[in-house]
C-alpha cells in the first residue's frame, strides 16, 4: 500500500478518536478539559481537543491527495476510499453537533442524504467499471463544511464577538453546495442509471 493511501486510511482512524472525545464521561473519573474564554465568548476545552484531531486529519486529506498526483500514485482505491474518509469525518462530527444541540439536525439529514445517494451512484457506476473521483463542487463542499466544524469547534470566534453568525451562514452554505454537488454527479452518471432501470 503506497503512502496517499496508508494516509487516507489514518484519516480513517482519527474518526472513533474524535468520536471518544465527545462522548466518552470524563466527568464521572474526576476529570476535566475546563474552557478557554475569549471576550464573552466560551470555548469548551473538549473542542480544543477535537479540533486539533480534526484539523490533523484534514492536513492528511491534503497531503495524500498532494503525494498521489506529484509522485503518480493515484489509485482506483484512493480514488474510491479518498471521498469515503473525507464523509466519515466530516458527518461525525455533524452528528456529534447535532448531539450536543449545537446545529439543526435537518441541515445535517440533508448532508447525509446527499452523500448516501452519491456513494450508490458511484457504487453503480464502480460496476460498470467507472470509477468516479470527486468532482470540483464534491471538493468545495468538502471544504466549506471543514470551514464549518472549525468555526463550531471555536464557538464562531472571532465573528461571535461581533454578533455576526458566520459559523450559521456557512452551516448552510454547505447544505447548498452539498445538494448542487450531489446534483452535479447525478447528471454525470444519469446515462449509467437509466441503464439500470
Amino acid at each position: 500500500m503506497n503512502l496517499p493511501n496508508r494516509l487516507t486510511l489514518l484519516r480513517i482512524l482519527f474518526v472513533p478518536l474524535i468520536v471518544f472525545f465527545a462522548i466518552f464521561p470524563f466527568s464521572q473519573y474526576g476529570i476535566s478539559f475546563g474552557s478557554i474564554l475569549i471576550g464573552f465568548v466560551k470555548i469548551p476545552g473538549i473542542h480544543l481537543i477535537q479540533l486539533l484531531i480534526f484539523v490533523i486529519a484534514s492536513f492528511t486529506d491534503f497531503l495524500d491527495g498532494y503525494l498521489a498526483r506529484k509522485n503518480h500514485l493515484v489509485s482506483t482505491f484512493g480514488k474510491f476510499m479518498d471521498p469515503l474518509a473525507d464523509k466519515l469525518l466530516v458527518n461525525t462530527l455533524f452528528i456529534l453537533f447535532v448531539m450536543q444541540g449545537l446545529v439543526p439536525v435537518l441541515a445535517v439529514m440533508i448532508m447525509i442524504w446527499r452523500d448516501i445517494l452519491v456513494d450508490g451512484l458511484r457504487m453503480l457506476a464502480a460496476e460498470k467499471g467507472k470509477v468516479m473521483a470527486a468532482g470540483y463542487l464534491g471538493k468545495l463542499k468538502t471544504v466549506v463544511q471543514m470551514i464549518t466544524i472549525i468555526l463550531i469547534l471555536v464557538s464562531n470566534l472571532p465573528f461571535e464577538l461581533y454578533n455576526l453568525p458566520v459559523s450559521t451562514f456557512m452551516l448552510w452554505f454547505s447544505v447548498v453546495i452539498s445538494v448542487l454537488s450531489g446534483i452535479a454527479y447525478f447528471r454525470q452518471l444519469s446515462h449509467i442509471l437509466l441503464e439500470s432501470i
